[in-house]
Parts: structure tokens; sequence; C-alpha cells
């Protein structure tokens, strides 16, 4: 009888060869299809034929922590917890980065893999997700922002910049996803390299430009180079994004923002409502802190009124109270404001106008959060097998198509 490893409901068979996981951060399907169609991804243009090549729904909110989270438990944010980067937290009445391995709800896929005997490890652009993912976890867990603070007592590893061969990257650059690449590569070429790796890029370039571009293309030319490598190490590869991207701009490229708290305080009166934005994080300066999901804290009163008035802005999709909202998106509703505003395909949603710096932006505003960014890869250097007739793919299969159905 194979080895398994059973989580949040889920079994999954011990890889019989060593599985990479690749969240590729803000990369919706037309970045990889236009630059294979350039030439720059000839090892994933062979990929997608001979191996599998699906389209699945990431999580909504379309952010980071949720998604990065969905995928390293194989469960949506209902069970795991994690519902945003950020958040209004009732009992301490304060708003807060989810980033506390606190505001997990359950365990983890590495972790349990970790604890099982695998050697397993994570390798994630930012720092912000390193506690969550390696949450419990026995293994190499760093970042590409701190790896030359890496130590044997936090990370189980030291020596990082010279086991890699590149420079500290700057957190606001492409060179931070290629030193998680480079990472994980130079894991694979250990002696005992790990059975299960996890690898997180950041979406700096998916944020300034879009599909198709120069830019955009050499990005996924390096990323193509790196993914060989794994493959020839021998790993089965999957890789999904933690959400897709979208322009937030008008015709003349100026962002199509709806700023929701100016728009309540002068409707209900100053101190009435709390809009919290979960995409925010400490890294703003590419997206300004918008994106197209909020959730608004307010008074029972107002509450109806507010909803139906707030579906009527231009530019808002989907407005849903937070009974439907986590009943719809499998969030946990006791995280979650009490009325929930998701905005459309080119709009965001912002607080208030002066607290929005967005000085730093020198490309039309790009972002995500969305239903418009739900759509994402889901990659496999393996044929995968045994999908049921109708399942809905999610992100947060990669593990088990990975484990169960690729190998």
């Amino acid at each position: 009888m194979s080895r398994t490893v059973t989580i949040n409901g889920r079994t999954y068979h011990w890889p019989k060869q060593p599985v990479v996981v690749v969240c590729v951060d803000g990369s919706e399907p037309a970045y990889t299809e236009e630059a294979i169609k350039a030439g720059e991804m000839p090892w994933l243009a062979k990929t997608v034929q001979q191996g599998s090549s699906l389209i699945a729904d990431c999580v909504v909110p379309s952010f980071t922590n949720p998604n990065n989270l969905s995928i390293v438990t194989g469960a949506p944010p209902a069970v795991h917890g994690i519902c945003g980067n950020y958040f209004y937290d009732r009992e301490a009445d304060a708003e807060v980065m989810m980033n506390d391995p606190r505001y997990l709800r359950c365990g983890t896929i590495l972790a349990a893999f970790s604890q099982a005997g695998a050697r397993v490890a994570v390798v994630t652009a930012k720092d912000k997700l390193r506690t969550l993912l390696g949450h419990r976890m026995e293994g190499i867990c760093f970042s590409a922002e701190k790896a030359n603070k890496a130590t044997l007592e936090e990370n189980a590893i030291t020596d990082v910049l010279k086991l890699v061969g590149m420079p500290l990257p700057s957190v606001y650059s492409a060179e931070l996803s290629e030193f998680v690449f480079a990472a994980g590569v130079k894991l694979m070429q250990l002696p005992r390299k790990p059975d299960i790796l996890y690898l997180s890029t950041t979406d700096y370039i998916q944020h300034k430009h879009a599909p198709g571009t120069a830019e955009a293309n050499r990005f996924y030319a390096m990323m193509d180079r790196y993914l060989s490598a794994l493959d020839a190490a021998g790993a089965v590869i999957a890789i999904t994004a933690d959400h897709g991207m979208n322009a937030k701009t008008d015709a003349a490229g100026k962002p199509k923002v709806i700023f929701l708290q100016d728009w309540l305080d002068q409707r209900l009166g100053a101190a009435k409502s709390r809009v919290i934005l979960p995409i925010t994080d400490p890294y703003v300066v590419h997206h300004g802190a918008l994106g197209s999901f909020a959730t608004v804290y307010l008074p029972e009163a107002d509450r109806a009124g507010a909803l139906a008035d707030i579906a009527e802005i231009p530019g808002m999709l989907r407005v849903i109270d937070r009974e439907v909202a986590a009943a719809e998106l499998e969030l946990p509703a006791d995280r979650l404001g009490d009325i929930v505003a998701i905005s459309d395909r080119d709009t965001v949603i912002g607080t208030s106008v002066s607290r929005h710096d967005l000085s730093g932006l020198d490309a039309p505003l790009r972002s995500h959060g969305g239903l418009s960014e739900q759509k994402v890869p889901l990659i496999l250097n393996r044929r995968v097998r045994g999908l049921p007739a109708g399942h809905r793919l999610r992100n947060f299969d990669a593990f088990d198509l990975a484990l169960n159905r690729a190998q």
C-alpha cells in the first residue's frame, strides 16, 4: 500500500519523484500565452503540448495571502482563515496585517509532509508570506527579500546568497522573483534535495507590464529557463498563480478609482463607517493599495440602504452582505465586513483620496482583487489523469494534481 498524508479532508500520495509547486504572482493566462507565441518560452511551449495545460479559478479576494495559503492547504479561506493581506480584527479593534500564523485555522500540506518525514523546502519572494507558509513546517524556509539574514535556527539554512550566486535583490524588482527560481534550482541540486518544494514569486512585473510586452516576455523567458532546469532535475512541476491582473484605467490611462470611504462619509457622516482594503501590505508602491475588493463595516441600521446605494456606483460589479459573501466565496464570515464590494474589470476601490499615494506609479495602474482576476493557469509537466467529470478546477488543486494525478 502506498504511503499517504491526509490534511484538511484531502489525502495526498507520497511523491515518487520530487514535486515542485510554483505560484507565479499575478500571472493571468495571457502572460504565458503571449510569451509562448513570441518564442520566449520554449520549455513551456513543449510542456503545454506534452503535459497538461489547464485553467483554474483562484480564491476571491484575488490577493496574495489568501491564495498562497489556499494552495498550500488545499482548501479555501473558509477553512484556513486567511481572507486578505490585511483585515480589521474585531476582537483587538485594530486594522492589522494578516501575516501572523495565529490567524491560520488549519495546518498546511507542507507541514504535514515534513512532520511525516519528507524533505520540504519553501522559497518565497517577500518575507510577509514566509511565516505563514512555514508554520509548523520542518525544513528550509526563507524569502528572497531577506535571504542575507537566513539562519539555521530560523530558516534551516544559511549562506543563501553564496548558494544562489546572486546579490540580494531589491524588493521592487524582477530579480526578486528570479532569486526565488535560482534558489529553487540550487536546492534541487543538493545531495539531499527536497521531496517537495514550494516557490512563490512577486507580481512586480505584472503590475507594471501587460501580457505580450517586451518586459513581460523577458521575465517569462527567465522563468522558462529555470523551469527547464527543474524539469531536468526530474521534478513533477505544477505551475499556477495566486491571481490574474488587469489594467485599472480609463482610455487615457488615468486610474479609475472609487474612493468608497469618502463616498460613505459624505452620505452617512464621518466616522460612521469603516472601509477595509484587503490588498494592503507593506509593498504598495506599484499599486497604491488599490484593488478591486473591499469590505465595509457600518451600523446595522445603515446596512441595507448602503448596500443598495453602493451597488449603484458606476464601476461596481457585485455588492453583497457578509453572509452571502461567505457562502459564495468560501470566506470566513467572522473576518469580513458587513458588506463586501467588488468592482469591475477596469476599476479599483480606495478609501479616501488623502490616504492613497500614487506618486510611485511610473506606469498605468494595473491591479487585482476581484472576480475579473479569478482565472489563472494550472500547468503541469506531466499528463493529469482521473479528473472527475465537471470538476471545477481551483489553483489550490495544484498539490492534488501533482501528487495524486501526475506521478
